[in-house]
């Protein structure tokens, strides 16, 4: 059994055991976290479309931790203006492991 789940504004398709990096959430580690917002789950018997989500269908998972991705580095400038500028940033992310599909 999987599930289509949005979080972040992101979709991800998960299934029970799947260890997924998503965005920063409000948890710590250990936590339970649901997550409510379920567009599609599918089985042997076939797919189930929410619209927009699927009622009664949940996902739950466990925060194994939170971090922050890579630098990535930001270059801007204009030609023959002698104008740059560099900047860095590193994306916040939680890190989970999904338990349980809930249909």
């Amino acid at each position: 059994m999987y599930a289509v789940i949005e979080t972040g504004g992101k979709q991800y398709q998960v299934k029970v055991g799947d260890e997924i990096f998503i965005e920063k959430i409000g948890a710590e580690v250990d936590e339970t976290v649901t997550f409510d917002k379920i567009l599609a789950v599918g089985s042997e018997n076939g797919i189930k479309t929410g619209a927009p989500y699927v009622e009664g269908a949940n996902v739950t998972a466990k925060v194994l931790k939170n971090g922050r991705a890579k630098k990535v580095t930001v270059f801007t400038y204009k030609p023959k203006k002698s104008s740059k500028r560099k900047m860095g940033h590193r994306q916040p992310y939680t890190k989970v492991v999904i338990e349980a599909v809930n249909a």
